[in-house]
């Protein structure tokens, strides 16, 4: 079963943090669809108001401009909520080696101000977003939790450290978290614009434009690419998951496998495109593959992705093509 038959209190308000971002605005538009509540707390940094437009229209809906370096405002956020879906932090590997600092105060303490405001105020569910970066070195596919190796980025080390926060949040305050260690999510919305931009859609857009896309590395690096619906089945249903289930970091991926050379042409294909790519140097702080043993998050939290690699891409492509 995905997400969209779940059912929640009639009256439950669930609180979307970077609910203007990628992933925070899917979620955004999928609990309204489903008869919910959402607050969404953003400060419009890397999110953008054009992704809750439509939302904003729904009397179910509350837009708060804030910023969750700001204890204050997270507290008044998450006052009367139910669930929590914590979205909100900075992303990129090569910008985090450019920025530690500001990595650490957004993603780091800013999540642990969300933490202990919904301590505080009582929420029933904290999911936060965590990623596939903190396996870092550790070479065994599929990847599996538990079997982390040494840490590649600043990036990888803030999703490490909330995971750590959210294991002590359960054991010494009873709060229950769910860390969704994200496997290269994409689909609609994802921005393909700026040097920081996600591979697929990047690559989209450039095709699209008749530019030649650069692949850095040998296009052998492989990735477990993960469709945007998959992840909202994941927060949902954890904000469901027993509290047994909580303290714990769960894979969130589709289980499969793509090479980048291989998406690569299958986009080529799909768009009409005979374009040879260029090739660059590996980027620092890159894990070369990405695969996602997701028996644990199955077991857990009943996680089961409806949408594979191919089923995926194909609705992201139509959605591009409509867009840009």
């Amino acid at each position: 079963m995905g997400y969209k038959d779940l059912k929640f209190e009639k009256n439950a308000l669930f609180l979307v943090t970077g609910g203007a971002g990628f992933i925070g605005s899917n979620l955004c538009e999928a609990i309204l669809d489903m008869g919910y509540k959402v607050r969404c707390l953003d400060n419009l940094s890397t999110g953008r108001y054009e992704n809750i437009e439509k939302s904003t229209l729904n009397p179910d809906f509350t837009f708060i401009k804030g910023d969750i370096r700001d204890l204050d405002t997270c507290m008044d956020a998450c006052r009367d909520v139910d669930f929590v879906l914590n979205q909100a932090a900075w992303g990129s590997v090569p910008r985090s080696i450019e920025m530690p600092l500001l990595y650490e105060e957004i993603n780091i303490r800013g999540t642990l101000n969300m933490m202990e405001a919904a301590r505080q105020t009582g929420v029933k569910k904290f999911v936060y977003a965590s990623s596939s970066s903190v396996y870092g070195d550790h070479p065994v596919l599929p990847k599996q939790e538990g079997r982390e190796g040494k840490l590649l980025s600043p990036y990888a080390l803030t999703k490490r450290v909330d995971e750590e926060y959210g294991r002590l949040y359960k054991v010494l305050y009873g709060l229950d978290t769910y860390g969704m260690r994200y496997f290269n999510v994409f689909g609609r919305r994802q921005d393909p614009n700026g040097m920081y931009a996600a591979v697929i859609p990047k690559f989209i857009r450039q095709l699209m434009d008749g530019q030649v896309p650069t692949i850095h590395g040998d296009g052998r690096q492989s990735r477990d690419f993960t469709y945007i619906d998959n992840v909202i089945e994941a927060n949902l249903k954890a904000c469901l998951a027993p509290s047994e289930a909580a303290g714990e970091a769960y894979n969130i991926g589709a289980g499969g496998r793509e090479y980048l050379i291989d998406v690569y042409y299958d986009l080529c294909k799909a768009l009409g495109k005979d374009v040879e790519p260029e090739f660059g140097p590996a980027r620092p702080g890159d894990i070369r593959d990405s695969n996602a043993d997701i028996s644990k998050a199955r077991q857990m939290l009943s996680y089961d992705p409806e949408y594979d690699f191919e089923k995926g891409i194909n609705l992201a492509i139509d959605w591009y093509k409509e867009n840009l």
